[in-house]
């Protein structure tokens, strides 16, 4: 220290020589150390250059920029609070990270749109695909000639524009010709009786929905051979929810039935058990409640006609279709006539299907299947045929079995089916339109359908 400070007095001592402003100021450091400070003015500069720390501004710069590092600390997860970071800062900081979770969310949502669009389309780019390869898989029949080489132009069927002789026009280059073409229907997929294999079923059509609960399930038909005095337009229906259902509402037609307004109610004498009951010939067919009790009801003289236990049928809910409902019996009619589809102890369960008299109900002929009947949604006759449906509610499920009664065979299908509304609990066939008529949770709908070759 004594070293130091002769030194800088000595320095002192030259550099004070004709200089009368040089100070010496002593005194302790912040840690205690005797301090000397010497102050001289430069003899030559009136104000001194920025130095290397900056200043004032580079302090406020370092200031600002920790604020920022804090900032970011905060965004990216790291201390909550920072030097300078007030109440204000923390409510904009999260102001700002809310809409950049808003912005991250928008985002994220128009990629998924995004994606479902470019999978949309690259299905239909598919589809395309496939319907490409199958129409140039199609053989391109041999045509034959409008007019044959040895047969003259006047003879030929052509009819030149106008009259029958050439017209020119202003220019003589253009000639305008006209053909009379006759149209050749194409061949027919049915035989001479109109019957054959189902082979496809069209898009459910909605006529009427039900008022209230009671129209959860029920039954609606047309008479395929109707008799007076009600007509072949008239259409019949049957709300099935509830313990004790005898009311039948008649509909002048199908507009009516849309509309909603009954032109006939009739009250049933005997109870009706489910969604199996059928008209057929100017009356309606039956299952009496809690019994194997099949009823033939006169619509003219409205009063039961006929009655017959449908021999060893299950009922009650013993042998129903999968969506249960007391669907223990279920009648219909084909272009053969009435049919009823059921079950027994002795075939454990499998379908049996049983043509019966019209008249007496008595069962002319049984053929029991494979197919067990709760394990399938409804069941319809076609042209001698049972046909299954596999599903009440999935929207697109199909025509799973066939059971043919001429041959006594059945086979495994897959005709495409929709359940439009996802509750389906009637299906039946009506001949005479070459229609499925079904009551879909609520509502009564219609298919169109195909028949192949017999």
């Amino acid at each position: 220290m004594w070293l130091l400070l002769n030194v800088c007095v000595f320095c002192l001592l030259q550099y004070g020589e004709g200089q009368d402003r040089a100070t010496l100021w002593r005194g302790n450091d912040r840690s205690g150390h005797c301090q000397y400070t010497f102050t001289v003015p430069s003899p030559s500069e009136t104000s001194c250059p920025p130095t290397a720390s900056g200043g004032p501004e580079i302090e406020g710069l370092k200031t600002r920029l920790s604020l920022l590092e804090v900032l970011v600390a905060r965004l990216t997860g790291g201390e909550t609070r920072g030097p300078g970071l007030g109440a204000g800062s923390q409510a904009g900081l999260q102001e700002a990270l809310t809409q950049a979770m808003g912005d991250r969310s928008l985002l994220q949502g128009e990629k998924e749109d995004l994606e479902r669009d470019v999978e949309g389309l690259q299905r239909r780019v598919e589809e395309m695909r496939r319907e490409t390869e199958r129409l140039k898989s199609r053989p391109c029949y041999p045509q034959s000639p409008l007019v044959p080489p040895s047969v003259p132009l006047q003879d030929s069927g052509l009819r030149l524009a106008g009259d029958p002789a050439w017209r020119y026009g202003d220019n003589a280059g253009f000639q305008e010709l006209k053909a009379e073409v006759t149209e050749i229907p194409a061949p027919s997929t049915e035989d001479s009786t109109g019957c054959g294999e189902l082979i496809s079923i069209g898009e459910p059509v909605s006529h009427r929905k039900a008022d209230s609960i009671a129209g959860k399930y029920g039954v609606w038909m047309q008479d395929p051979e109707a008799v007076a005095p009600y007509g072949g337009k008239m259409v019949w229906r049957i709300d099935t929810v509830g313990s004790e259902v005898r009311q039948l509402f008649g509909y002048e037609d199908m507009d009516q039935l849309s509309k909603g307004y009954p032109s006939k109610v009739l009250l049933l004498p005997e109870p009706v058990e489910s969604t199996g009951a059928t008209l057929y010939r100017g009356s309606l067919y039956y299952q009496r409640r809690r019994s194997r009790t099949l009823l033939r009801y006169d619509l003219a003289s409205e009063s039961i006609a006929a009655r017959r236990d449908l021999p060893h049928a299950g009922f009650h809910g013993q042998f129903p279709y999968s969506w249960g409902g007391y669907t223990d019996v279920d009648l219909g009619v084909d272009e053969q006539g009435l049919w009823a589809v059921y079950s027994t102890n002795k075939a454990k369960g499998a379908i049996v299907v049983s043509q019966l008299d019209p008249h007496s109900l008595a069962v002319k002929r049984s053929w029991e299947t494979s197919i067990r009947k709760n394990s399938v949604a409804n069941a319809f006759v076609i042209c001698g045929r049972l046909y299954t449906v596999a599903s009440y509610t999935a929207p697109n499920t199909t025509i799973n079995f066939m059971f043919d009664t001429a041959t006594g065979q059945g086979k495994q299908v897959a005709l495409p089916f929709r359940n439009k509304y996802r509750y389906n609990s009637m299906v039946d066939y009506n001949p005479a339109q070459r229609k499925l008529h079904a009551w879909d949770n609520f509502h009564m709908v219609s298919y169109d359908i195909r028949l192949g070759h017999q």
